[in-house]
């Protein structure tokens, strides 16, 4: 055994990285392991980050290519160069993952790099070129992450039929790309590559997009995407995808039954626990049907000292729950009360507008037979918006019909994502609609609109 340690995190995305930097500043020795050679799981390295670095970029370019005329900013000429854009995404990504190496060296945590397995529930073995070290210590904490889920019986090559990850790492700009999944991932993806030029299809199995959304949400979600050139198939279901030599043809049944010719076919329908290889059922760690580990409020596995955090347990696949989680599982090892408010966690697309969620939606109040009153501000009837032309989507508060609580919150429109942090944070200390609404906010402000829509609750909006 070469080194022993009072706790080893396997995996440095989100949920491990963050979770063994608090162990290491709550004076627990902590080794973090991390398969990729990067630091910053799928997150940082092919997925929300790089994301949001395209999202950000092509939006830029779409706006000058059709916008910039029109607000008297004229440019005779506008060339996209797809590579350069790739390097700055790249770029974007290093810079971040070498921060997080800061990090560990700033806290003393031990990042080891190699592919983790159990041996016992106090050893970890790690395999790095073709050589196993056997490490100890007294609790373990698996933040391995997730995997993208293709269709049964057809693989990725992540060149003509990709997952998020080839989505985005593309060499050329496809003329048509068909997306598989109208959910988060496979809508931000389809936005990219619009505003790129290409001709978008989304391929939705249910009657809406974006399964577990408010309904007011992804209807008025649906129209602006349409506006903006991408097309819907919804109630449909891919039946079969062919590989061409330069194409893929799609087959479908349903509501739209129809053969597709397509360069590009992304795969958007969800991801999977990453647990295969760490020999947790050798090690007697219990999963559900789902492959998920199964864990108790601490996060504890069957296996007392060994925890599960992450998109490996039950819960959103976000990025920022398992961060909630790391910090809770380090402060419950050094017997701190950690804990996460599951009802409080907020949900985010990165599109041109935003969508933000929070809480309940209408119709899980509905199935729950909460009583609950309804608040609506556009922002077309918002200064700030309307002053840099963002006026599309609203704001919408649910709050008890009793009590006057926030229930949940749900917007699309500009800064959104940024929005949804006030009510979040008033959520979080049982706010109300009223005391929303009693908040003085600055004008001109987006978040001006949380203010009216608050107001809206009890039908006294002011501008609107």
């Amino acid at each position: 055994m070469s080194e022993n340690f009072d706790a080893i995190v396997i995996g440095g995305g989100p949920g491990g990285y963050v979770c063994a930097i608090r162990l290491a500043q709550l004076g627990v020795k902590t080794a973090c392991v991390e398969s990729r050679g990067a630091l910053g799981g799928t997150c940082l390295n092919i997925g929300c980050i790089p994301s949001k670095n395209l999202l950000s970029m092509s939006d830029y370019y779409y706006k000058a290519l059709k916008n910039f005329s029109s607000i008297g900013i004229e440019i005779k000429k506008i060339n996209l160069n797809l590579s350069k854009m790739m390097q700055n995404k790249e770029k974007s990504v290093s810079v971040l993952t070498k921060g997080i190496e800061f990090l560990f060296k700033k806290n003393k945590v031990t990042y080891i790099k190699g592919t983790a397995s159990l041996k016992s529930n106090n050893e970890v073995v790690v395999k790095e070129n073709n050589k196993n070290t056997v490490y100890g210590t007294k609790n373990i904490i698996i933040s391995t992450g997730s995997l993208p889920v293709s269709l049964p019986g057809i693989d990725f090559d992540e060149k003509q039929i990709v997952s998020s990850t080839g989505a985005l790492s593309l060499k050329t700009i496809p003329k048509k790309m068909i997306i598989v999944g109208g959910g988060y991932i496979g809508l931000e993806m389809g936005s990219i590559w619009a505003r790129l030029g290409s001709e978008i299809h989304v391929i939705e199995f249910l009657d809406h997009i974006i399964p577990g959304m408010d309904l007011d949400i992804s209807k008025e979600f649906q129209k602006v995407l349409t506006k903006q050139g991408i097309k819907f198939l919804l109630e449909t279901k891919v039946d079969k995808i062919v590989k061409q030599k330069n194409s893929v043809k799609i087959f479908t049944s349903g509501k739209n039954k129809k053969e597709f010719d397509c360069d590009v076919v992304l795969i958007s329908v969800g991801r999977k626990p990453n647990t295969t290889g760490l020999n947790l059922e050798k090690n007697k760690i219990k999963l559900d049907k789902q492959k998920r580990i199964e864990v108790d409020k601490k996060f504890k596995t069957s296996v007392p000292n060994i925890f599960a955090i992450g998109d490996v347990i039950k819960g959103n696949m976000l990025a920022h729950k398992a961060e909630e989680e790391g910090i809770a599982v380090a402060e419950i090892i050094t017997g701190q009360a950690g804990h996460v408010n599951y009802d409080i966690i907020p949900g985010v697309i990165y599109t041109t507008p935003e969508v933000a969620s929070v809480g309940k939606t209408e119709e899980q109040l509905s199935q729950e037979k909460i009583n609950y009153k309804i608040g609506k501000f556009p922002f077309m009837a918002n200064s700030r918006a309307k002053a840099v032309n963002e006026s599309e989507g609203f704001v919408k508060i649910l709050a008890d019909q009793v009590t006057d609580k926030v229930l949940g919150v749900h917007i699309i429109g500009p800064h959104a994502g940024e929005l949804i942090a006030e009510v979040a944070l008033g959520m979080e200390f049982g706010a109300s609609a009223e005391d929303i609404a009693r908040t003085c906010h600055a004008h001109p402000t987006y978040s001006e609109a949380i203010k009216e829509a608050a107001l809206a609750v009890d039908k006294r909006a002011i501008h609107f």
